[in-house]
């Protein structure tokens, strides 16, 4: 069983060390909210594997000349798109189950005689005889 990353692991000079940053640094990201640490118990800031990572983000952005606002907006997009894919995996594979729900009931066959003389036919399920025949459904498994 692997690493949690959104687990709050990390006390902040631990994350401060992490990230090759200031805890000072670490406190005015979140008062500003740009990385926003978990609380223990005694309100004590409690950093995860995903924080950190965060963090050094900030710290390339930043080094790159993008403002503490503009940082801001790229992380809350960033994790507007990670829950968007998240829901798109989670639609994705509940469209999945349906068709492979659709596909075993259209697997199941109803049969039925096919013609005055008594021919028997293979249907799927919800199909239905042609009209000219006079079919009469026989068995359905």
């Amino acid at each position: 069983m692997g690493l949690d990353i959104n687990a709050p692991l990390f006390v902040i000079s631990v994350a401060a060390d992490l990230a090759e940053m200031h805890p000072q640094t670490l406190r005015q990201y979140d008062r500003l909210g740009i990385v926003k640490p978990s609380r223990a118990p005694g309100r004590s800031r409690r950093y995860s594997q995903r924080d950190v990572e965060a963090l050094r983000e900030v710290q390339r952005l930043s080094g790159e000349g993008v403002s503490l606002e503009g940082i801001k907006r790229i992380l809350e997009l960033e994790n507007q798109v990670d829950a968007l894919r998240a829901k798109v995996s989670e639609l994705a594979a509940e469209l999945d189950e349906a068709r492979s729900s659709r596909r075993s009931r259209r697997d199941s066959r109803v049969f039925a005689a096919g013609s005055a003389a008594g021919d028997v036919v293979s249907l799927a399920q919800g199909q239905r005889p042609r009209p000219r025949s006079s079919a009469v459904v026989l068995w359905r498994p």
